[in-house]
């Protein structure tokens, strides 16, 4: 990739997603196939429309993948505005710190599944 820009936007997305945990690079097993992944990039504007930050992201092709061979639920973890709220409101009573990092959303999966990605 010629731009140093994108080098550095998906440099963070590794980084961000072996920090979380997300993934980790094993063997493949025997008599299984691995799913494709794709880089998915977006520019971030401000306001006034000068670049904020560029953002690559690393995604599966799990459009791939056949139901009850491949996977047999999803999960996607969903908390409740008012959950969310409550929380808020808990944290600015007792003074605590609360911490938001809305770059990355770890993928919650089971640990009996597994997905694999070339």
């Amino acid at each position: 990739m010629k731009h140093a820009e994108w080098r550095e936007a998906m440099q963070q997305e590794i980084q961000a997603l072996q920090a979380n945990g997300t993934w980790s690079l094993v063997p493949l097993p025997p008599h299984k196939t691995p799913i494709g992944c794709k880089w998915v990039y977006k520019i971030k504007l401000n306001s006034d429309g000068t670049v904020e930050r560029y953002k690559a992201r690393l995604v599966a092709k799990g459009y791939s993948q056949i139901e009850g061979v491949d996977y047999r639920e999803t999960f996607a973890p969903v908390a409740k505005l008012t959950t969310v709220r409550v929380l808020l409101s808990l944290a600015a009573l007792k003074v605590w710190d609360v911490r938001y990092d809305n770059n990355q959303v770890p993928v919650q999966r089971q640990k009996s599944e597994s997905l694999r990605q070339s």
